[in-house]
């Protein structure tokens, strides 16, 4: 006799539709309850095919959003330790709301363009952001298809960093002022040793479907290797210019019960920030992914 716990988990009847440019929003699923192997292969491989999912109307708790990160990978722990959400340290608060004169989390998390940790030996395969509370205005995140901005880069430039490596360090723009007020502890002797720079090809190979990406980003991208100073300097700027024209974008306008799941190996993404007044609260977490080849 079959118990209930022994039964097979009931498929979920959701829907994927596509948006124009990149991305993919998910209706129908409700993550706070178990998926099968089924649910969570056609999740996977939307995933996979749009670089970026939305899904839509969740109410999950942090041990369910942390418990539906790991089925893609083990998760990375944020360096900044006194962000992390207690008891929960997998997931890192990305808000600009101050409690007691202390910021609860990051508050200006995104607002250069990037990859999440590619300062990190291996960055994240990908990385799941549900939205908390949201400002009446403003707060949108913008996402760049990087598969495309290899794919449509001039010639000239394919050859300038073809087989070329660039360093990557989480404090290549940790102090530099970017609009609105500035949340960013002074890192320890600890936290800095966390964050060594390292190296990573500017063109990587997408390890599940193949594809070539850029994997340069001006957040974290300090240089290309093997080059002088102006050199490197003006090709990695031609390159975040490609990277961003307005056929490669996704802005994302956030809702209620929104949690967005993007590929790191595939995007580069930006915080377009909002009025300093307005509370903004999201819980993120990271999947680790591989050295990039």
């Amino acid at each position: 006799m079959t118990t209930t716990l022994d039964a097979p988990l009931r498929s979920q009847d959701f829907v994927i539709s596509p948006f124009e440019n990149l991305g993919a929003e998910i209706t129908g699923l409700d993550l706070s309850l178990p998926l099968n192997e089924a649910d969570f292969a056609r999740v996977k491989q939307a995933h996979l095919d749009h670089h970026l999912v939305v899904f839509r109307n969740q109410r999950i708790t942090p041990q369910q959003q942390i418990d539906f990160s790991r089925r893609f990978g083990p998760l990375q722990i944020h360096v900044l330790k006194q962000f992390l959400l207690a008891n929960h340290p997998e997931i890192l608060i990305v808000s600009n709301i101050v409690e007691n004169g202390q910021p609860i989390g990051l508050g200006d998390a995104g607002k250069y363009w990037h990859s999440d940790l590619s300062y990190k030996a291996l960055p994240s395969l990908g990385s799941m952001l549900y939205a908390q509370e949201l400002p009446e205005e403003g707060g949108d995140t913008l996402f760049a298809d990087m598969h495309k901005a290899w794919e449509t880069l001039p010639v000239a430039l394919k050859k300038a960093v073809e087989g070329k490596r660039a360093v990557h360090s989480y404090t290549a723009t940790y102090s530099k002022p970017k609009f609105g007020a500035q949340w960013r502890p002074q890192l320890t002797e600890q936290q800095l040793a966390e964050v060594q720079a390292v190296s990573h090809p500017v063109v990587r190979t997408h390890p599940e479907n193949g594809r070539k990406a850029l994997f340069v980003s001006e957040g974290f991208t300090t240089h290309i290797e093997g080059l002088p100073e102006d050199e490197s300097r003006d090709i990695l700027q031609a390159l975040y210019d490609h990277s961003i024209r307005p056929e490669h974008l996704y802005r994302h306008r956030w809702q209620y019960g929104d949690m967005v799941f993007w590929d790191n190996r595939s995007l580069i993404h930006l915080a377009t920030g909002c009025p300093d007044h307005l509370r903004r609260k999201l819980y993120r977490t990271t999947i680790e992914g591989d050295a990039p080849f």
